[in-house]
C-alpha cells in the first residue's frame, strides 16, 4: 500500500464511523524493546492505554531555569507579535508558543536529553526528529481549556503525516494538580481512528489554535470511548512527564484555580514517517506547526 494513499479519511461532508487502527502502537523490534530503558510492563501499559506517566522524571529544581525563561517571554512584546505565539482570545496573555525549541537553546537541548530520547526511539523503533514543539500556558483563573482531539487527525489531515508513528512528550513545568486544568486522556482511545466532519478552511490554524472547531470528534464517538475506558488525568510536581501516542484522545479543562499551569510539549516523529502534502487538499501549514525542512535524526547530547 502506498504511503500517499489516504488511509485515514477525515474532514468529509458526511459522517464516518470510527474504525480500528491499522498501525502498530509500539514499533521497536524485539532487541530494541529488550535493550531500551522501558520495562516490558511499561511497554505493555503504553500499548494498552496509549500513554505513560512518570512522576519526577526531571529534577524539579532544573525546571526553574525554564520557568524563568518563560516569565521573560511574557514581557517580550516582539515575541507576542510572532505568528507562532497564540494569545488567549480577547486577552493579551500568552496561550501557546510554538516552535519553542527554535526560540530557545535551553529548550532545544532538552529535546536531545539522552534519557528522554532513548524512550522515544524505543517506542517508535527508529531515529526521530521534532515535528512540533510548544509551550501551553494556563494562568490562574484565566487559562482556557483545549477541546478533546486526536493530534494525529490534525497532523494527518492538515500536515500530511501519513501514519501513526509519532508521539508527544508533555513535560510538567509547574505542578499539575486536580484544579489547574491538567492534561486529560482517554485510555485505549488510540486504538480507534475517529473521523471528523467538515471541510478544513484555508489557514484554519489561525482560528483553530485559539478555539478549535474543525477537527473536533463527534460527541457520540467520545461518549463511546469514555464509557468503555473512562478518563485519566496524570498529575504530579514540576519535572513530571507524560508520553502519549499521537492518536490518543486528550484535552484539558479551564484553570479555575489560582495556581498557574505550564506544560512543555515535544512532538517526535519517526524519520520513516515524514510528511506528504496535506490530505485535506490545502496548502501546508507554517513550519512552526509542522517541520518540513529539518528531518535529520536527533542525536542525544552525549554523542
Amino acid at each position: 500500500m502506498s504511503d500517499t494513499q489516504d488511509l485515514f479519511p477525515t474532514r468529509l461532508e458526511r459522517k464516518l464511523g470510527m474504525f480500528k487502527r491499522i498501525d502498530p502502537v509500539v514499533y521497536g523490534d524485539e532487541s530494541q524493546l529488550a535493550n531500551g530503558p522501558l520495562s516490558k510492563s511499561e511497554i505493555d501499559e503504553y500499548e494498552k492505554k496509549g500513554f505513560l506517566s512518570f512522576e519526577g522524571f526531571f529534577d524539579a529544581d532544573d525546571m526553574q531555569a525554564f520557568l524563568q525563561e518563560l516569565r521573560e517571554y511574557e514581557d517580550d512584546a516582539d515575541l507576542k507579535l510572532s505568528e507562532g505565539t497564540i494569545l488567549e482570545p480577547g486577552r493579551e496573555e500568552i496561550r501557546t508558543i510554538f516552535g519553542i525549541h527554535d526560540v530557545s537553546k535551553r529548550f532545544q537541548r532538552l529535546t536531545q536529553n539522552p534519557k528522554l530520547l532513548a524512550i522515544v526511539k524505543q517506542l517508535l523503533g527508529s531515529d526521530v526528529y521534532i515535528h512540533q514543539s510548544r509551550i501551553n500556558y494556563k494562568p490562574g483563573f484565566k487559562g482556557k481549556g483545549f477541546e478533546w482531539h486526536s493530534d494525529f487527525e490534525t497532523w494527518h489531515s492538515e500536515d500530511g503525516m501519513p501514519r501513526m508513528r509519532a508521539l508527544s512528550c508533555s513535560i510538567v513545568l509547574t505542578d499539575n494538580g486536580e484544579f489547574n486544568g491538567p492534561l486529560m486522556l482517554i485510555p485505549g482511545s488510540h486504538q480507534y481512528f475517529v473521523p471528523c466532519v467538515g471541510r478544513t478552511p484555508e489557514n484554519n490554524y489561525k482560528e483553530s489554535l485559539k478555539s478549535q472547531e474543525v477537527g473536533v470528534p463527534p460527541a457520540s464517538s467520545l461518549r463511546e470511548l469514555m464509557l468503555e475506558n473512562d478518563i485519566e488525568a496524570p498529575k504530579g510536581p514540576a519535572g513530571s512527564l507524560v508520553i502519549f501516542e499521537c492518536n490518543t484522545m486528550h484535552g484539558s479543562n479551564i484553570n479555575m484555580s489560582c495556581w498557574p499551569r505550564s506544560n512543555l510539549f515535544f512532538v517526535y516523529n519517526s524519520v520513516e514517517n515524514t510528511l506528504h502534502d496535506p490530505y485535506c487538499g490545502n496548502r501546508p501549514r507554517p513550519e512552526f506547526l509542522a517541520n518540513r525542512s529539518e528531518w535529520e535524526p536527533l542525536k542525544p547530547l552525549n554523542e
